[in-house]
């Protein structure tokens, strides 16, 4: 009865994960797991719960049995501008879309002293905007052109990506206190663009471009990590989870670099865990993720070739650096507290400002608060908060619409989440 209350769970949480949207680090979550969240998402050298799939494997063979439930709400607040164009091609918009609901899922089995098997089920996203169409005055994109989007196209301006990951995990203690852990990664994403039939002319498949629907990619991968306690006050890790290559947005052939490939890109990380006193943990954790090796997102804007073609324009983001601080204090042995912070370099360049009207990633601050309330003998429930300051990033308009001018682009974000937690 018990196995069969677990499918169910999961199967639930299958079901409802095409709703998920973020935009943190860049487009990956800059936590996995609501304790995490908390923490400003310090977890590589953290055993706590069940997403060690996401964030280091080798912290799943130190929490025994555990199943972890989590329901989240992100709301993010995009706009982007244009001022100062010669030809009349300037407004203002917002993005609409700006509440999404998403869960997430883990489980955790002790097969024997050494190992330990679990999975973890998450999500990324968050390139993801949708403004209204009409900023722009009939006949200021061209001869007889009718109202237009900030880009010059027809109706609504905007793209979706998702990407859902299913990663089984086992982990093997070397010692009582070093693991490591392996989760190979099964992903799958979609994306769905509309409003860009002003580009038709620039690209390799102007059929395969814009309005196309959603159009699905999947593709396996594999991350693997070290936990090791070091002391009874001092635990490090590490991890690193290797590039994703998915098979081609064939709807988008025309948009994305390399004929509609669109990659995940390898990420790694370290962590250090200290408690100072017995009650209160203190945790830094950095993050690297490699987003310019992916041609559909590192290519320059300012590339000079058709769009879609192996060195056509992409969105031209750069390496991110994640800087993340937490602290958690027992209050009581029901109570625990928890605050962090994270800070990421800014993928965006100015240089690239317009293209990035669709997918303004660049917050860069994030504050978080959170805690867990144990109601009754290994049943946990959890709750997080984090807001991301308001980024704003200005540069000359794309030379692609003609008559210069300055674009803008600004994001904030904010994100609650609940999760249950069972100790079995």
């Amino acid at each position: 009865m018990r196995g069969r209350k677990r499918a169910g769970v999961l199967a639930v949480i299958l079901a409802a994960m095409p709703e998920a949207a973020l935009a943190t680090d860049g487009y990956f979550q800059n936590a996995y797991g609501v304790k995490e969240l908390g923490r400003g998402g310090t977890s590589i050298a953290i055993p706590d719960d069940a997403f060690g799939g996401a964030n280091n494997p080798a912290t799943m063979g130190f929490v025994g049995d555990v199943l972890d439930v989590d329901a989240y709400l992100f709301a993010p607040s995009r706009n982007a501008s244009r001022s100062g164009n010669a030809f009349g091609l300037n407004g203002y918009a917002n993005s609409g879309d700006d509440a999404f609901f998403f869960p997430a899922f883990g489980y955790v089995h002790t097969l024997t002293d050494t190992i330990s098997l679990g999975i973890s089920v998450y999500a990324n996203g968050g390139m993801d905007t949708d403004y209204p169409g009409g900023q722009i005055a009939p006949f200021h994109c061209g001869p007889g052109a009718p109202a237009a989007n900030l880009l010059c196209g027809e109706g609504r301006l905007g793209v979706n990506l998702e990407q859902f990951f299913f990663a089984p995990t086992i982990t093997y203690k070397v010692t009582p206190n070093n693991a490591f852990g392996i989760s190979p990664i099964v992903a799958y994403q979609r994306f769905s663009a509309e409003g860009l039939q002003a580009f038709s002319g620039l690209s390799s498949a102007p059929g395969n471009l814009t309005n196309r629907g959603f159009s699905n990619s999947a593709g396996v991968g594999v991350r693997i990590g070290w936990m090791g306690k070091i002391t009874e006050t001092l635990s490090l890790g590490a991890t690193y989870a290797s590039r994703i290559s998915m098979s081609r947005f064939q709807a988008y052939e025309g948009l994305f670099a390399e004929h509609g490939e669109f990659d995940i890109p390898q990420n790694l990380g370290a962590g250090i865990a200290w408690r100072p006193l017995p009650k209160l943990l203190l945790a830094f954790d950095y993050r690297w993720i490699n987003y310019s090796s992916i041609a559909a997102v590192g290519n320059p804007s300012t590339n000079f070739a058709p769009l879609g073609s192996n060195h056509g324009p992409g969105f031209g983001w750069s390496d991110v650096s994640v800087f993340e601080f937490g602290a958690e204090y027992r209050l009581a042995s029901q109570w625990v507290v928890r605050a962090g912070y994270n800070h990421n370099t800014n993928p965006i360049q100015a240089r690239d400002v317009t293209f990035n009207i669709l997918a303004p990633g660049l917050v860069q601050d994030h504050v978080s608060v959170g805690f867990t309330y144990e109601f009754a003998q290994g049943y946990e429930l959890n709750a997080a908060y984090m807001h991301a300051f308001r980024n704003t990033l200005a540069g000359a308009t794309s030379p692609l619409l003609p008559g210069g001018g300055v674009d803008k682009i600004g994001l904030s974000e904010d994100l609650v989440g609940l999760e249950l937690q069972i100790n079995f």
